[in-house]
């Protein structure tokens, strides 16, 4: 029997075939290389209370090198340690940001902590930092995503979480009502 012969009495063909398989396995693999992306840039950033910046400069070469997404947990400033990587404010309440390392702590003479950071690449260390412009501690980083990171603003990625999450849903509700409708067919 032809498969128009199969297609006419009501039975669909398998598929199956080398093109067939190669779909499959290149949807799932980018549908699981989103999904990633979306859970190490939006998600669990925003349920471990971290915030995710872009490295824009070379001042952290080569460990972050501009591009990188370095994702910051917030912290208790007495808690850094020389050789901890942090972001902090440049001027206190301001959203401009820096993320170095430190690399001397200590207090002034009014017993306020002042810690000193620097960038890897930089021959100089920064002003000192006191401790309520501290943003948080280096918690993971992710190279070349910092770039993107940069072109979504943050109501693009809640749209974006929003329609993945979505997209998600309809795949699986087409894939169900595709599996209960192969059902019945077998059924008659």
């Amino acid at each position: 029997m032809s498969v128009q012969e199969r297609i006419r009495g009501g039975e669909r063909p398998q598929k199956t075939g080398i093109f067939w398989w190669s779909g499959q396995i290149i949807s799932w693999l980018v549908l699981f290389i989103v999904l990633a992306l979306i859970a190490l840039m939006i998600v669990i950033p925003k349920l471990g209370g971290a915030t995710a910046y872009t490295v824009l400069t070379g001042s952290m070469r080569p460990n972050f090198p501009p591009g990188t997404l370095v994702v910051v947990k917030p912290l208790d400033p007495k808690e850094l340690h020389i050789g901890d990587v942090a972001t902090y404010q440049l001027k206190s309440g301001e959203p401009e940001v820096v993320t170095h390392r430190v690399v001397s702590m200590g207090t002034n003479l009014s017993g306020e902590q002042r810690i000193i950071f620097q960038g890897d690449a930089n021959n100089t260390v920064d002003d000192p930092v006191r401790s309520e412009q501290i943003r948080g501690k280096l918690w993971y980083s992710l190279p070349l995503l910092g770039y993107v990171n940069s072109a979504l603003s943050m109501q693009q990625r809640t749209w974006l979480t929003w329609v993945v999450a979505g997209g998600l849903i309809v795949y699986s509700l087409v894939m169900f009502i595709g599996a209960w409708r192969e059902r019945q067919g077998k059924q008659r």
